[in-house]
């Protein structure tokens, strides 16, 4: 979009950057670069002014119609057109709607598909709020009351100006209120006003009293620092530095985030929550912190702040929102400096039971009878992140007993059961899971979970240990129940030794499920949709597509929660003699569905057609074949 700067002196303003309206300006593209688009599916709500469009063509200038451009988008008919200007005229001057709020009370267009328009008839571009991360320290330069008064938002600092999402173009001297608070250009875009509402919140709160702390930080950054040691230092609380930490971690508490990531980049520090299994970022900080914040964060976890380059591994225990935490801490160093992710593990928080994990009710009865073998073994697979750990912990709440010995290795232990013994593993101390898995062997154990098969080694160990009487649970990395078996093979795993110790094999994503407070019915891409019919999907039981459409009670993501959906591999003869064959995953594959496994990807098309996910979520998580 080509612009022009426009320096009002009457307004006392700074230059303010207006679109051009030359025939020879450039087709009009998002700040992105991509065609203008507003999300579809958002539910708008009344701007700072009461309305979302107007209705016309304002007195001082030559701006067409907002119904003329929805006549042309052929978004609404001409006698649509007429039918609302209609019921418009006859309502009172005062509380009188305009055209844009008529429409879609109505029903007759979407409130983003307005929005779009509206942009359009100001020559705008639009702004996606929920693919938009603010800049913490560009929001805090526009005084909330002001940014709620025009309903806008400062969004991030361009090499000219000031990027500021409004949700109403329309609002008076909007352009000379936004530059003189700032104290710089502007360039506006239009926003959905529900996001950019929610957007504003949460960029404000993230916000709050981090302007002063930042300040703070700078104001000690003159003093002379002293010198880096790995040894413990003395620590005031009250630090600028300090607050930030526990700002970040109170916010991903907050939030029911399973890890946060701190990452320098060229010109910020970008903090980003995982939610229900995706990254949302929350926070925006100067590079000014990066350096002072991985040295806090190194601090508390025990971990030697001198060593920039090697990665480090460690683990915090601390309080946030009244309940216990064990944070586990990597860092690993990159261009910009050293990336920094947390791990939240919550002690309090309660372990599921086998019903709870999303198995339907016909693969938890088979899983049940096959976990109530003496001996044999189990395996998970899935990618990382994929609740492996959490089917096994699962598994054992299921299987443990006073009767039975129950022991686990793991890396490292996530959640302490007070009944089963577990032991943790220390490469640099010597204990892998190899050498924990033989010393387990020794304590006469019944039940053994080992958390990861890593390699041969480890894969032969177990094998023996489960065909010489004992109970094995473990995970592997592989994209479905029937690969996980060539994923043996392929560390060198005699097939007629898995054969025979294997019971079973078991298949998971986790699938992140809409928002029950704002799901709504939407319409698929053309992409979405050819992926659902190669899946075998058929159409949704109400006969519509659901999706989450971003609300306060999902933070603005249209997700609530995860679900597993699984698929349980049982080893029949006919299996065993197969593998032994060296036979193909989708040949076995075939033979496990013939003997009842329903496919991960059958389960996930039941999700979409019942409602419950997006075809958008089964795409990114579980793999069809």
């Amino acid at each position: 979009m080509a612009i022009r700067r426009r320096v009002d002196k009457d307004k006392g303003g700074a230059g303010i950057v207006l679109p051009s309206s030359g025939a020879d300006a450039p087709a009009r593209t998002t700040v992105d670069g991509a065609p203008p688009s507003v999300p579809g599916g958002a539910v708008a709500t009344d701007t700072a002014t009461g309305a979302v469009v107007a209705g016309g063509v304002a007195a001082d200038t030559g701006r067409r119609p907002i119904g003329e451009i929805l006549v042309e988008k052929g978004v609404i008919t001409s006698g649509q057109l007429q039918g609302a200007l209609g019921v418009q005229a006859a309502e009172p001057d005062e509380g009188r709607r305009r055209l844009g709020e008529l429409l879609v009370a109505e029903g007759v267009v979407r409130p983003a598909v307005v929005v779009e328009a509206l942009a359009q008839q100001y020559g705008l571009s639009t702004i996606s709020m929920m693919r938009t991360n603010p800049e913490t320290t560009t929001v805090v330069r526009l005084p909330r009351e002001t940014a709620d008064h025009v309903d806008a938002l400062a969004i991030r600092q361009l090499e000219e100006g000031v990027l500021v999402a409004v949700g109403d173009p329309t609002f008076p001297d909007l352009e000379a209120i936004l530059s003189a608070a700032l104290g710089d250009i502007v360039t506006l875009v239009v926003a959905v006003p529900d996001e950019l509402h929610r957007s504003r919140a949460e960029a404000y709160e993230a916000a709050e009293g981090m302007g002063d702390i930042i300040r703070a930080f700078d104001a000690r950054q003159v003093q002379t620092q002293p010198e880096e040691t790995g040894a413990s230092v003395q620590v005031d609380e009250n630090a600028p530095i300090i607050q930030v930490v526990t700002r970040i971690i109170e916010r991903a508490v907050a939030d029911r985030a399973s890890d946060v990531h701190i990452e320098p980049m060229e010109n910020r520090v970008r903090v980003r929550n995982r939610i229900d299994g995706a990254l949302k970022e929350v926070l925006s900080l100067p590079t000014s912190m990066s350096q002072a914040l991985t040295s806090r964060i190194k601090i508390m976890a025990g971990l030697n702040i001198v060593e920039r380059r090697r990665p480090q591994d460690g683990q915090i225990e601390t309080v946030a929102g009244g309940r216990t935490l064990d944070i586990r801490v990597s860092t690993a160093g990159t261009v910009f400096g050293e990336s920094t992710v947390l791990r939240i593990l919550d002690r309090k928080r309660a372990l599921y039971g086998l019903h709870d994990l999303g198995m339907p009710t016909d693969v938890e009865e088979r899983y049940r009878e096959i976990i109530q073998s003496p001996y044999g073994l189990v395996v998970c697979a899935g990618p990382t992140g994929s609740g492996k750990t959490t089917t096994l912990y699962t598994t054992l709440q299921a299987v443990k007993s006073d009767e039975i010995n129950v022991m686990t290795v793991e890396d490292p232990v996530e959640y302490v059961f007070p009944d089963i013994n577990q032991m943790s593993i220390n490469e640099q101390a010597g204990i892998t899971f190899a050498g924990g898995l033989r010393a387990i062997l020794r304590q006469d154990p019944d039940t053994i979970l080992v958390g990861e098969i890593r390699d041969i080694e480890t894969a032969r160990i177990a094998i023996q240990a489960a065909l010489t009487g004992h109970f094995v649970l473990s995970t592997v990395h592989a994209t479905d129940a029937a690969s996980a078996l060539h994923r043996f093979i392929d560390m060198g795993i005699e097939p007629f030794l898995l054969s025979s110790a294997l019971l079973a094999t078991v298949g998971q994503r986790l699938v992140r499920q809409n928002c029950e407070h704002c799901s709504a019915p939407y319409d698929p891409t053309p992409e979405e949709l050819a992926f659902y019919d190669k899946a075998g999907g058929q159409k949704a039981d109400d006969g519509v597509f659901r999706k989450g459409q971003g609300c306060d009670a999902c933070s603005g993501t249209g997700y609530y929660g995860r679900v597993g959906v699984y698929e349980v591999l049982r080893m029949t003869d006919e299996i065993r003699d197969r593998v032994i064959d060296h036979a193909q995953a989708d040949e076995i594959r075939k033979l496990a569905e013939d003997d009842g496994m329903v496919s991960m990807h059958a389960r996930a098309v039941g999700l979409i057609d019942d409602g419950i996910s997006t075809i958008a979520e089964v795409m990114r998580t579980v793999y069809v074949v």
